[in-house]
């Protein structure tokens, strides 16, 4: 095999790779937020206020735009340094890291938003809303725990243990982590 042929398969294993990340991040996103929405739309309806169920595209739009945020930030290496702390604090680091991200993704959308509308730029960020968007991001840090926890622990014990345990019987005698355990 040529080295251009190996640089293809290569390529397509990685883009087959970060395609497979992108899908279980955006899936867990969409969930977390289809669920939010939910919950949104039945405490709204017991108050008799009439809530659009197009939120739910709006929930699975963002948790694609998200994941993608998410797969730039790791390609950029964003949180990279926190790898060598107590996996609770990278946990937690990368979390807030990345909820930060995505508000500052946010508001930049809201800017090009309002910019399109024919909004002053100079009045653009008097318009928007900072208690919604910093409690959106406190969501946002919430969903996130849970999906960098998982994360860094198959960073910590390899793709293979961490599927072996969730998904075989907890056996994993047989299975190395990257550390060489």
């Amino acid at each position: 095999m040529s080295d251009n042929e190996k640089t293809k398969v290569g390529f397509k294993q990685k883009a087959k790779h970060e395609f497979m990340e992108f899908v279980v991040i955006a899936t867990y996103l969409a969930f977390f937020f289809c669920a939010l929405v939910t919950y949104t739309m039945l405490l709204l309806k017991k108050y008799d206020v009439d809530n659009d169920v197009l939120n739910y595209s709006f929930a699975l739009i963002n948790a694609l735009v998200i994941g993608k945020v998410i797969l730039i930030g790791e390609m950029l290496h964003v949180g990279r340094g926190y790898e060598k702390r107590p996996l609770y604090q990278s946990i937690l680091l990368k979390s807030l890291i990345f909820a930060a991200l995505v508000l500052v993704f946010h508001i930049l959308e809201e800017f090009v938003k309002r910019l399109i509308k024919g909004e002053p730029s100079g009045t653009v960020m008097h318009g928007l809303h900072w208690t919604d968007m910093v409690s959106r991001a406190l969501v946002i840090f919430c969903a996130f725990v849970p999906l960098f926890g998982f994360r860094e622990l198959r960073r910590v014990l390899g793709e293979e243990k961490l599927h072996a345990l969730l998904l075989g019987r907890g056996v994993v005698d047989d299975v190395k982590s990257p550390a060489g355990d």
